[in-house]
């Protein structure tokens, strides 16, 4: 069977996007579409799930990456160190850090040299919030992932990791 005959045959969302293109433009390879598409719906899916536990904590996902950025790098970061570890825009990272605040699960300090710069840190109470949805969280994930087994998952973590390295290092030249 031929690697665009076994395509063909996957019953997802994305293949029979990808048979109605093939029908209106039979010359164009729509193998990156067969990809991307399914890389796109797959986060669309895990996105309207919204991870159940933090939901049920009342957090959002940027959020609760928020504040395991701070857990995990175990120090004080300034907002622009909190954007760069999750990956945020500066303003979002500030509306989040305002809510957080309020919550009482993040602080922030002024820099005693120099007071334009700020210091965020987790509370006793963001701590305990993230040590203790971070296993529901996790087994919450394994559930599921649990479709596909062990080899199919390490599989998938590679071949995901190899196209985000690349990705990362030259995602900037095409736009160009």
């Amino acid at each position: 069977m031929t690697a665009t005959k076994q395509r063909d045959d996957r019953g997802d969302t994305v293949a029979a996007v990808v048979r109605q293109w093939r029908a209106v433009h039979p010359d164009l390879d729509t193998g990156p579409m067969e990809i991307i598409g399914r890389v796109n719906r797959c986060a669309a899916l895990l996105q309207q799930a919204e991870d159940a536990p933090l939901r049920r904590a009342g957090l959002s996902r940027a959020e609760f990456d928020l504040l395991g950025a701070l857990r995990r790098t175990g120090h004080e970061l300034t907002p622009g160190d909190v954007a760069r570890e999750t990956f945020s825009s500066g303003a979002a990272v500030t509306k989040r850090l305002k809510q957080l605040t309020e919550r009482g699960l993040v602080e922030r300090r002024t820099d005693t040299r120099d007071r334009r710069v700020a210091h965020v840190r987790l509370t006793a109470a963001g701590r305990d919030l993230v040590d203790a949805i971070l296993p529901e969280q996790l087994a919450y994930e394994t559930a599921v992932l649990s479709a596909l087994d062990d080899t199919d998952q390490n599989d998938l973590a590679s071949l995901l990791a190899n196209l985000l390295s690349r990705l990362e290092g030259h995602l900037e030249s095409l736009r160009t």
